[in-house]
């Protein structure tokens, strides 16, 4: 393997890596006969490149054309810098704390500096990874499973229906009071601090500003309506659906709740196999959604009773960084 990336890495012998790692679904254990190699590594930037300022955040190679799907011969190589690699754990990247949990049978090189963040992996567990909820989320709702939302905005088109033809230049502040409220309908006051100057009238997520004329704002929620219907249609019939966004989001998922509930995260994932399923479009879209969220909501529950910390300690890792470079003198 080190071979072949060799081939598509000039100055591979001039980089400073400190680790490289097959990455992806051989990373997952969801990987079939026709999937491509993606590899990850880290690499330490010169010190005149950090004193020039020239550090890049990643540098990345491809086998694959532009213009045709990878196959299993092809190789897709993305190294990171230590600087830039470090900031994505202080995030709460999913893919870099992927990266410090490779177990032996996948990664490709080592090394002293990489078995230092390996063993200390868990100072980067913060509260703040269920920030990828709203991701997890997004792909469960996006086909329309949560009939509340086009309930909402139903109940929104039956109260403006009298007010819907154009010739009618009434405003929504007309009629602010009696505007329904809900679980996906807000009103939201004025505030000049956040630079809201007038109400709105947030529908399903859509902002509509109080001044707008009411005819407009039936045609937009009007248009959500029918698009998120039929997309709820479609899901119904397990048609449309971005099965591998999906399968991305549950994967997500099961490692959030692995790292709250077990303190800790192992590869290949025991749920490789239910997985690679939701990517092949091989389960019933509904129940998959219905998991995703009963899993959201217990990872959001286990992320507001952990003990981790809210945000990494990156003056340690900061100074970490600076003594790597005074022993380098």
């Amino acid at each position: 393997m080190i071979n072949k990336i060799k081939q598509h890495i000039k100055d591979f012998d001039k980089l400073n890596i400190i680790f490289l790692t097959k990455f992806g679904s051989h990373l997952y254990g969801t990987d079939s006969e026709s999937s491509d190699i993606d590899i990850k590594g880290v690499f330490l930037p010169t010190t005149e490149q950090c004193f020039l300022n020239e550090i890049p955040k990643s540098l990345s190679y491809s086998s694959g054309k532009d213009d045709s799907k990878n196959s299993s011969d092809d190789i897709d190589i993305e190294l990171y810098s230590l600087h830039y690699y470090l900031k994505l754990l202080q995030k709460g990247d999913t893919g870099a704390i992927d990266m410090l949990h490779a177990p032996m049978a996948v990664i490709i090189q080592t090394s002293e500096l990489w078995e230092q963040l390996h063993d200390d992996r868990r100072e980067f567990y913060t509260t703040n990874l269920s920030a990828f909820v709203g991701y997890c989320r997004t792909q469960a709702s996006k086909y329309g499973i949560k009939g509340s939302r086009l309930s909402d905005a139903k109940k929104v088109l039956d109260y403006l229906e009298p007010f819907k033809d154009e010739e009618n230049s009434r405003k929504l502040f007309e009629i602010w009071d009696s505007l329904p409220t809900g679980e996906h309908i807000h009103k939201i006051p004025s505030n000049p601090e956040l630079r809201i100057d007038h109400p709105m009238y947030q529908v399903c997520g859509r902002k509509l500003q109080s001044t707008v004329p009411i005819w407009r704002a039936y045609g937009c929620i009007n248009h959500f309506y029918q698009e998120y219907g039929k997309r709820a249609k479609l899901a119904a019939e397990n048609k449309g659906i971005n099965w591998k966004a999906v399968s991305h989001a549950i994967r997500c998922a099961f490692e959030m709740h692995s790292i709250y509930s077990q303190g800790g995260l192992t590869f290949p994932l025991r749920q490789a196999d239910y997985i690679k399923m939701v990517k092949n479009g091989e389960r019933d879209y509904k129940a998959v959604a219905e998991n995703l969220e009963t899993l959201m909501d217990q990872v959001e529950n286990l992320a507001a009773n952990s003990k981790y910390p809210k945000k990494v300690d990156m003056k340690k890792w900061n100074d970490w960084l600076i003594d790597i470079y005074r022993n380098h003198e």
